[in-house]
């Protein structure tokens, strides 16, 4: 069985989505599709797949077996409910779903109501040294959970042309850090540590020619005692042969030892005790984007629907996180604690 994907969007992004999907077992790239002819054009070339420059004639005349969008913010909407009509039985939408809150809260009861499986293409949680690292705390490697911490450090954020060569819309983003970044950071500390009960949050903007936040600290307080910290800043960077590969660096702390995430992708174990780390070996793809956590997630999906594996990122669970990004800002405005 091979499930025919229909790509929206062909944009710098959405690369990665046609690459990984031209070496899915068991999926093909059947269509692609983007208002400039140009881009779905050329896309399709490289990875496969019929161009097309209008959504609504690509689902008329292909097949679906899943619609990925991997286009800006307010096509999510219209393309979700294109697929409804067209009865597409899945759909991985990109992030910032449906740009806010109240309109991703609207569009997921529209596609629980219409029987449609939707899920959030939120990829940092499939990068290869979270599963890793939450393999290793499921096995009590540092003993009891304490804290754990991210320095998110990419160093692409200075000066005027601050990210111009790659996504311009950035500059313009009333919400940045938080919306477009940090939220791949506290899906991940869900992802490891869980749902907290309350947030703190200090935003700042440091680089002039954005409109955004692009620096600032984020704590998530837990009900047990534990701390998860984000510290993030867009104008400085890392050590890494390519900053953008984990964007920062991670470090799990706990009663027997800690677990640190280094910005090569390496993982670094220390006992409690120990003057020294050792190097933890794991499968560390050097393909695709970020550890390949595109194709793992869209691997996880196919594997879902062939074989019934458990489901995550649902739209449905991410609203949570979006949730948590609100309180962040609303944390920020308002000096306080914020009760999740």
């Amino acid at each position: 069985m091979t499930l025919a994907v229909g790509l929206v969007g062909a944009g710098y992004f959405a690369q990665f989505h046609a690459e990984a999907w031209a070496r899915m077992p068991g999926a093909t790239l059947a269509a692609v599709c983007d208002p400039d002819r140009a881009k779905a054009e050329a896309t399709a070339a490289r990875h496969g797949g019929q161009p097309y420059d209008a959504l609504d004639a690509m689902l008329a005349a292909v097949p679906l077996d899943i619609l990925d969008i991997a286009a800006p913010p307010p096509a999510h909407a219209p393309a979700i409910r294109g697929a409804i009509a067209a009865g597409i039985a899945t759909v991985i939408c990109q992030k910032p779903f449906c740009g806010g809150l109240e309109a991703a809260e609207a569009i997921t009861a529209e596609a629980e109501a219409a029987g449609l499986r939707l899920v959030v293409h939120e990829n940092f949680r499939f990068q290869p040294w979270y599963r890793e690292i939450a393999r290793l705390l499921a096995a009590g490697v540092i003993g009891l959970p304490l804290q754990i911490s991210f320095r998110l450090r990419p160093g692409d954020g200075q000066g005027p042309r601050a990210y111009l060569d790659r996504q311009p819309y950035f500059q313009t983003m009333p919400r940045f850090l938080v919306h477009e970044t940090a939220v791949h950071q506290l899906d991940v500390f869900r992802f490891l540590w869980g749902q907290p009960e309350a947030v703190f949050a200090d935003l700042r903007r440091l680089n002039p020619a954005i409109a955004g936040e692009d620096a600032g600290v984020i704590i998530l307080r837990y009900g047990d005692g534990r701390r998860a910290l984000f510290d993030g800043n867009r104008l400085v960077d890392h050590v890494a042969a390519n900053p953008r590969l984990t964007m920062g660096e991670m470090l799990a702390e706990g009663t027997d030892g800690t677990i640190r995430l280094d910005g090569n992708g390496r993982l670094w174990l220390r006992a409690r005790g120990d003057l020294a780390e050792r190097q933890h070996a794991y499968p560390l793809p050097s393909q695709g984007y970020g550890g390949d956590c595109v194709f793992a997630l869209q691997r996880h999906v196919i594997t879902h629907l062939m074989q019934g594996a458990d489901l995550e990122n649902t739209a449905r669970e991410y609203l949570t996180t979006m949730r948590l990004v609100e309180a962040c800002y609303a944390s920020a405005q308002e000096g306080r604690w914020i009760a999740l």
